[in-house]
């Protein structure tokens, strides 16, 4: 199957997706998409045109990305933060001589040879309106083609393109179901950004494969959506781990008596988060993990054997181990790298043959998480290799000290970062957000803290801040965290 035909799945008379002031039934669905099919034609997309997405959630994204790759384009989504200067990179780094968008944006003009053509949303559907265009060509097109080129967030360094074919989006979203189990009367609510893998794959890419309905919401604003899920009948919750905070926090049980299945992604849940939601709902927060190079979803917990704090079993077809440095196959309980294999694995990273090679190696994706397996073959993500903290020449996991500290009841948010010290090599650094109407007590708190850690892994400062500072889907930045104490230390 290519992605395109998804708009295929449901029956005609069938919802497909919900805005806030429309719906869309699948015969709607494939309509709207022919249209802006035709007109994209007309402007001179062709097949094997790299084409920028930059739009907030909405049905007009869902019918731009599967007009794109129908004409055998790659879509390139860029995240709505993005300043001009990053989003001229990309544009650049992709060849992408057209872009999609909702709203006219400033581009630096330097950064590419040839100007990127912007294609305004508003445009296709005014003149898709009142005017016919001539019907596009069928393209004649393989599985194992070009559909997205996913740039990551570029925490270090320059942001990288994850070049995904159209099989490896079809079998993450048919490996999932399989775990998932959703049916065409399911209704998933499409809050995650759609720029974002998690949000393309597990809010429509999923619900479109099985002939479901999608709820889109523009942006999280906490109160709204509680109000939207209760209110749209959704059945289906996708979310990162602050999103299930706001839920655990504002939430009614009757709010969220309708959902089915509670989905986290995208970052580590602590403990206390998943405890909190369930004692304050009633309802199970059920861990997967994925990352854009695996199109993303890797493994996810079944849905009828659970263990909380683990993110599951690999999906049916993926293949998972955990490995030393020097390439050794862990034994359960240790940790190592977790590497995947499987048809969901990107095809290369746009461009840049040295990375590719670096990151894919004898068929296998080499993440750069740390993890270990039990002795029932669940996985337990312990940290990103690259946020372990070495301190006196011993290995401190910035989330295991993370989730001692979320258990302290003045605590809303918490991340930790390492940093450099002359006598150590590196020393911990907490940042706190305490919970609203609560003081935080740090001498209180390093004295908790005591208790439940060895002295090499204490916070050796505690840093109160209003806000953590997050990437598009909700994660905490720990690279802005880092700047943050670079400014704060000068």
């Amino acid at each position: 199957m290519l992605v395109y035909e998804l708009i295929q799945q449901g029956a005609d008379e069938k919802i497909a997706l919900y805005e806030k002031d429309a719906k869309y039934s699948y015969a709607q669905l494939k309509k709207k998409v022919g249209q802006y099919r035709n007109f994209l034609y007309a402007q001179g997309i062709r097949p094997t045109d790299n084409v920028a997405l930059f739009a907030k959630n909405s049905a007009d994204f869902i019918f731009s990305y599967l007009a794109v790759v129908s004409l055998g384009g790659a879509v390139v989504p860029l995240n709505t933060m993005l300043t001009s200067r990053e989003a001229s990179f990309i544009l650049a780094d992709a060849k992408a001589r057209y872009m999609i968008t909702d709203r006219t944006i400033a581009l630096d003009a330097g950064d590419s040879a040839s100007p990127t053509m912007q294609i305004l949303i508003q445009d296709i559907n005014e003149e898709s309106s009142h005017a016919s265009y001539p019907a596009a060509p069928v393209i004649t097109m393989q599985e194992t083609d070009p559909c997205v080129i996913l740039y990551t967030s570029g925490t270090t360094g320059r942001p990288k393109g994850a070049l995904l074919s159209h099989r490896n989006l079809i079998a993450d979203a048919a490996a999932f179901s399989k775990v998932i189990e959703p049916a065409a009367s399911d209704n998933t609510l499409c809050v995650l950004p759609m720029f974002h893998s998690f949000g393309w794959t597990c809010c429509v890419t999923t619900p479109l494969y099985n002939g479901a309905s999608i709820t889109i919401v523009e942006t999280f604003s906490p109160r709204e959506v509680i109000t939207t899920i209760r209110e749209m009948g959704v059945t289906i919750v996708m979310g990162v781990p602050a999103m299930y905070s706001y839920y655990a926090s504002l939430a009614k049980p009757a709010d969220l008596a309708g959902v089915r299945l509670f989905v986290a992604g995208g970052a580590s849940l602590p403990m206390e988060v998943i405890n909190s939601f369930d004692a304050k709902t009633g309802k199970k927060v059920i861990e997967g993990y994925g990352l854009s190079e695996a199109s993303p979803v890797v493994a996810f917990n079944p849905l009828g054997a659970t263990k909380p704090g683990s993110i599951g079993l690999p999906l049916p077809g993926v293949e998972v181990k955990t490995v030393t440095s020097d390439g050794r196959e862990t034994v359960r309980g240790e940790i190592g790298e977790l590497i995947v294999k499987g048809p969901i694995v990107m095809l290369e990273y746009y461009g840049l043959p040295g990375e590719t090679e670096e990151a894919l190696r004898d068929g296998w994706l080499y993440t750069g998480d740390l993890a270990y397996k039990d002795e029932d073959g669940y996985i337990f993500i312990v940290d990103r290799k690259k946020d372990l903290v070495i301190v006196s020449g011993l290995n401190v996991y910035p989330r295991e000290v993370e989730e001692i500290i979320y258990q302290h009841p003045a605590v809303q948010e918490a991340a930790v970062i390492g940093v450099p010290d002359k006598k150590r090599g590196e020393t911990v650094r907490a940042f706190i957000v305490p919970k609203e109407g609560l003081q935080l007590n740090k001498k209180e708190l390093l004295s908790f803290l005591k208790k439940n850690l060895a002295s090499y892994k204490l916070p050796r400062g505690i840093i109160e801040v209003d806000a953590m500072p997050k990437t598009s889907t909700g994660k905490i930045s720990k690279k802005d965290l880092r700047q943050m104490y670079d400014e704060l230390s000068c």
